[in-house]
Formats: C-alpha cells, structure tokens, sequence
C-alpha cells in the first residue's frame, strides 16, 4: 500500500488524456474557496473545486512536476489524489512567449473592461506562467 512507504498515487487527467500518473510524497494545488492546499498521504477524504492555479507535486525522487490546472476538481483518498480538470498542461508543454502574451493582452483589457472572462484568462496565463517558470522572467 502506498501510504505505509509515505507515497501516494497522484494521477490528473484531462478529457483527453492522462497527463501525469505516478507515485508522491505532496501535491499543492488551490481551491476555488480561494486557499492552496496541500495533500500527504494518509490525508482525510476530500472533493474540492478547483480554480485556475499552479499545481505542486512533490515527486519521490525529490523533483517537483509543477501544472498549470484551468479548473477542475479533486478527490483525495488517505492513498491517492486525482485531479480531473477540463484543460491541464504540464510545465514542459507550456509555451511561455505566448503565455505571456496572453498575460499582457488580459491586463490591457483589464484596464477598460472588469469581465469575469478577462479575468478568469488573466488567472490562466498567470498559472501558466507560474508553472513553467516565466512568471518573474523578463520577456
């Protein structure tokens, strides 16, 4: 059993594909009440919503696979963590010179427009971002 050696199965899946699958020690991701929250094994049943954010898990061999998650939930087991999410991408498929363009063209239609649409793809470039790296970096 996974939780006896301090792992966890981990597993985020998206319509159209599995796109990660192993085992962990941590995973950290965000809920839509607004709060990250962290997941080890041995962690209480959980089934949250989750809103655009740069996920954390905490590899065994000690690296991390960082995600940019566009929705979705999570169901926890004292073994496992699913994520099930619309539209994932892992850090190595993240193109950070459009991410941030897309960053860019949110803020400048932040400033005349406050819509729940720019918003919410302002979140997304920013997870994007966050998750491959690129936030901090200059263009």
């Amino acid at each position: 059993m996974a939780e006896a050696s301090g792992t966890m199965r981990v597993e985020v899946v998206s319509p159209e594909r599995i796109l990660f699958s192993g085992e962990a020690k941590q995973v950290i991701t965000r809920t839509l009440e607004g709060g990250e929250v962290a997941f080890l094994p041995g962690h209480a049943a959980f089934l949250g919503a989750l809103t655009e954010n740069h996920t954390r898990i905490y590899l065994v061999d000690g690296s991390i696979q960082n995600l940019a998650v566009h929705l979705g939930f999570v169901e926890v087991g004292a073994d496992h963590v699913t994520i099930l999410s619309d539209s994932a991408e892992l850090e190595q498929d993240i193109d950070v010179a459009r991410a941030k363009a897309a960053k860019e063209r949110a803020e400048t239609q932040m400033r005349t427009e406050h819509s729940t649409e720019v918003e919410a793809d302002l979140r997304r470039a920013h997870a994007r971002l966050s998750a491959a790296g690129g936030l901090n970096s200059s263009h």
